[in-house]
């Protein structure tokens, strides 16, 4: 069975923890192992947090208030997909690994995070509307009484 959704929020923190929220409810409620929806919504929270942080300004007329956060559970795997409708990534920049921020810095973490936190993950800009687009996915695992585990 697969679950899948989109939602689209306003650039705004309060936005962040709803969609951690939805994600660790579906991930509950279809069974997947706890660990690996932890490390998923924090993930998550990062990419949210960027966009919600960078996502702004003038990409091709696209409205810049925005973000839209889609995830995907399809049997052995769920892949999250965080885009907003800001300047992208700079030139050059949107190619993993990143460099991890210095040790005394507030920020610039993020990335560096859903890095070590997913199995797969994809920074790009969007080609037609502009912005920045961060996929991953993480095999799951399943709880023993998983009502939707995969067969």
């Amino acid at each position: 069975m697969s679950i899948w959704w989109s939602l689209h929020l306003r650039r705004e923190a309060a936005s962040v923890p709803l969609a951690r929220r939805l994600l660790l409810g579906t991930m509950e409620s279809a069974g997947v192992d706890p660990d690996v929806s932890y490390d998923l919504s924090v993930a998550l929270t990062e990419a949210c947090a960027n966009a919600v942080e960078h996502g702004g300004g003038t990409a091709h007329g696209a409205s810049t208030e925005a973000y839209r956060v889609t995830a995907y559970l399809d049997g052995e795997k769920c892949r999250i997909e965080v885009a907003d409708s800001g300047p992208g990534f700079p030139s050059g920049r949107a190619r993993p690994p990143f460099r991890p921020a210095r040790a005394d810095a507030e920020h610039g973490r993020g990335l560096c995070l859903i890095q070590e936190l997913a199995d797969h993950v994809r920074f790009d800009n969007e080609p037609e509307r502009g912005g920045a687009v961060v996929s991953f996915d993480k095999v799951l695992k399943w709880r023993e009484d998983a009502p939707l585990m995969a067969v």
